[in-house]
């Protein structure tokens, strides 16, 4: 049986696969967490998955280990880019989550690059 977008989402890791110009999938390992009926994800805002989900907000998101080893059938799903309260939604249900690991990495993120280094992304199934 195929894994739906929540169990893929309730899952430690998911792996996010953003597709450049020329169609190449690029996969990425993240945390995620679930918020309502969309995965809220966090990463740093200059990154190039960023750039890529401007330009093309089709994702698929499949289970993984935490090395970005598929653990599963991915599903199609849409990425949506968040503004600054979005982002500390986001920050804020990572820690939420992950407990005192995703405190201490949210706050590190923070303490590197300041708040507008990371931005927040929600991802609904397609």
């Amino acid at each position: 049986m195929t894994a739906t977008f929540e169990d893929i989402a309730k899952g430690k890791y998911v792996l996010l696969t953003t597709f450049k110009k020329d169609g190449t999938a690029v996969p990425t390992p993240l945390w995620g967490a679930l918020d309502g009926d969309r995965l809220l994800v966090w990463t740093v805002s200059d990154s190039w998955k960023v750039k890529r989900i401007r330009r093309n907000s089709k994702v698929l998101l499949a289970p993984c280990d935490m090395r970005g080893k598929p653990q599963g059938d991915a599903v199609d799903a849409t990425a949506e880019i968040l503004d600054a309260a979005g982002t500390e939604k986001a920050r804020a249900a990572i820690v939420s989550k992950y407990g005192i690991l995703g405190w201490l990495t949210v706050k590190g993120s923070v303490l590197r690059r300041g708040k507008s280094g990371s931005v927040g992304l929600a991802i609904t199934p397609a």
